[in-house]
């Protein structure tokens, strides 16, 4: 166990506050995360979500822990309102493309699996599906009915948040109030068969046009969106565990109803660190299909939107999303992705050029302060901006090393290059490649000019030499000569 573990602090959305983390069993974490309802291409949103948690994922796993991660996939019972009325996501654009409800399924959990691939995010440990669970999920509504937090109804069960409240706190993880709820909420209409609005469905009877059903106890019918993710995780994790995560909008009502349903039939917290990540808005507002400030990710990577002027690649994006913390809101634009393009590069040059560096007999600073600066960064609820800041402040010395102005060891460059290389390609996910395809024509083109330049030289021809060499360093690319040949950096 890497003895930084000792010292990870974690903001528990339940408290509000960060916590040391103890996990329940030494050297073992359970991890679930709520993940897609696939019934469209996944959006950059969800995205910034998944990476959030990869990071979350790789720092474990790089203490030393071994990770259980649970990422769900909804293939069923989440409601496009969501709320218990209208129509399953998936069985309406189903019927809208006339295509099966498993078909709608395979083809976008496909582009999941294809879209968080190309971001570089590490695969959960376990994926389980609603539609494969619905046995466990008719079992845990037997159990709450069975201790009276639950009542059927016309062939539905529903949540008795009334009941549950009397002995129980509905709303502890939101922090609201269930008298406000019921103030603020309007009366059920007539043809509703809940007691209080605020219940929620456990299980829902199919009207004979809904396409997704599964026989129970109290007919045909599906599951709530809510009781899947209390049913895998449980199955996977335990009745208690130690992190569940998602994005900040399943907060309310999504996370409050798991904490009621596994209270409701296990008696106890089902998880110690509750843990959600901040939304992504696309210049300034949010992203929405409706309004056309969207983009998809596939956009983004091939340029194919009229929102950026060009390409930016996954790693570029994914280093963009932890340059802010994962608690932040994070505005994307193009301004913004095309810092973060020239901050990545700078990034990329000052790591390739650690093999390079001369060795000396001392070090003139101290390497082991630049990588307690990575670990206290990641240790305070996985910090990734300071992280990549503390980066950016060791690239600085790398330059100044190479160019003679600072010294290190042998043994100096190679704790920092081990540790770099596992904090930026192990913890933050990061490839380094090119960050766009025009990076790759510029490859060539300027091997061209470096061919040149080397003739010139061969021929003694030292003024076109220094005439291709000034002037492109005139547009930020300077060419460094060094005994393996010449190479180039560009200027951010």
């Amino acid at each position: 166990m890497n003895k930084a573990a000792a010292s990870l602090r974690i903001f528990n959305s339940l408290s509000g506050s960060k916590e040391p983390f103890v996990p329940i069993e030494e050297k073992h974490v359970g991890m679930y995360v709520c993940g897609p309802t696939v019934y469209s291409n996944v959006h950059l949103g969800n995205c910034r979500t998944f990476i959030s948690f990869d990071l979350v994922y790789r720092y474990l796993k790089y203490l030393g822990y071994t990770v259980r991660y649970v990422r769900n996939i909804t293939d069923a019972g989440h409601l496009e309102n969501d709320a218990d009325e209208g129509e399953d996501r998936i069985s309406k654009k189903a019927r809208l493309e006339r295509i099966e409800p498993m078909e709608v399924v395979q083809r976008y959990t496909v582009d999941f699996h294809k879209t968080l691939a190309a971001f570089n995010t590490l695969p959960p440990n376990i994926e389980p599906t609603a539609t494969g669970h619905i046995i466990e999920q008719i079992e845990i509504i037997k159990g709450i009915l069975k201790a009276g937090f639950a009542y059927e109804v016309n062939g539905s069960v529903y949540f008795d948040v009334k009941t549950y409240n009397e002995t129980h706190h509905y709303g502890i993880l939101s922090g609201r109030n269930i008298e406000d709820m019921i103030h603020n909420t309007r009366d059920l209409s007539g043809q509703s068969d809940k007691r209080s609005p605020q219940d929620f469905a456990l299980w829902k009877k199919a009207e004979p046009q809904h396409i997704m059903r599964w026989p129970s106890p109290w007919g045909d019918g599906f599951p709530g969106w809510h009781l899947e993710c209390t049913a895998m995780s449980t199955k996977y994790l335990g009745e208690q565990f130690d992190i569940h995560g998602g994005g900040m909008d399943l907060k309310f009502p999504h996370h409050e109803c798991e904490i009621a349903q596994a209270k409701a039939i296990n008696k106890k917290n089902p998880v110690n660190t509750w843990m959600h990540a901040n939304m992504l808005t696309l210049n300034g507002k949010k992203m929405a299909k409706s309004t056309g400030n969207n983009i998809l990710p596939q956009e983004l990577f091939e340029g194919s939107n009229s929102i950026l002027s060009k390409a930016f690649n996954a790693d570029v994006a994914r280093f963009f999303m932890l340059q802010a913390h994962y608690r932040s809101v994070l505005d994307l634009s193009n301004d913004a992705l095309e810092a973060a393009e020239k901050g990545y590069n700078r990034l990329k040059q000052g790591i390739a050029l650690l093999p390079e560096l001369p060795a000396s007999t001392s070090s003139s600073f101290d390497v082991n302060e630049y990588i307690a600066a990575y670990h206290n960064a990641m240790n305070d609820d996985f910090n990734s901006p300071i992280l990549i800041a503390q980066l950016f402040e060791t690239v600085k010395m790398i330059q100044r090393t190479q160019k003679g102005d600072e010294t290190l060891t042998q043994g100096d460059i190679q704790k920092l290059r081990q540790t770099i290389n596992l904090f930026v390609f192990d913890v933050l996910g990061l490839t380094l490649a090119s960050s766009t395809g025009e990076n790759t024509y510029l490859d060539k083109a300027l091997s061209v000019l470096i061919h040149m330049r080397e003739q010139a030289r061969a021929n003694k021809d030292f003024a076109t030499s220094d005439q291709i060499r000034d002037a492109l360093l005139a547009k930020g690319i300077q060419l460094k000569d060094g005994k393996d040949g010449t190479s180039y950096t560009l200027e951010s």
